[in-house]
């Protein structure tokens, strides 16, 4: 793992690691680490290999969603297509599979947004953000074992569940934060219908 250089004052380094459990995707790790006043402790964290979400922008402007039972919270979650990176995979790669293999769309374009960091004080995750349009439809390719529901949506309408406390899901929330930037001129996107294999980042 990346241990930061800067800010001594604040950094924390290895001294031990034990893999506590490994699965099919989490790699729980327990770690013995030195603290910056020279004294110990420990730290529980997973690590992940990373994931994608997309940001399905419809010609009318409406945004493509998921409805998702997420076993961990025990509820339906409503949320934009992700999935995890497979070893090695780029992320625009990534993200085209999930789309098509999620909710059956292809994109003409293709933006890179940005990482967000959802789980930072116990999962070394990171989840590309990428915006697509220019969308055509077609089948879905679920994996085996997973149901999910996909509907379309107003920007305006995901704002409104967020405000109601009806979304919680925090990269969905990240996600629109970004697009209505975006849509106000405040941040840029880059926009691209270049094959996967010519686009940032790696």
């Amino acid at each position: 793992m990346t241990r930061p250089s800067q800010d001594p004052h604040l950094s924390e380094h290895c001294l031990e690691t034990t893999q506590v459990y490994r699965g099919h995707m989490l790699d729980v790790r327990r770690d013995r680490i030195g603290l910056p006043d020279g004294g110990t402790a420990h730290r529980e964290y997973i690590v992940h290999p990373g994931a994608v979400m997309i940001v399905p922008i419809l010609d009318d402007g409406r945004l493509v969603l998921e409805r998702q039972f997420r076993y961990p919270l025990g509820r339906v979650m409503i949320e934009f297509p992700a999935g995890k990176l497979d070893a090695g995979e780029p992320g625009r790669r990534c993200a085209e599979r999930e789309l098509l293999e999620e909710t059956g769309y292809r994109a003409r374009e293709w933006a890179y947004a940005g990482v967000l960091h959802n789980a930072i004080a116990y999962s070394t995750e990171g989840i590309e953000i990428w915006f697509a349009r220019g969308l055509s439809a077609g089948a879905s390719q679920l994996d085996e074992g997973e149901f999910l529901e996909v509907f379309s949506a107003s920007a305006e309408e995901l704002d409104g569940w967020i405000r109601d406390g009806k979304v919680t899901d925090a990269k969905t929330m990240i996600a629109l934060l970004w697009l209505q930037r975006w849509r106000a001129g405040d941040w840029a996107l880059e926009w691209s219908n270049e094959p996967a294999g010519a686009c940032a980042p790696a």
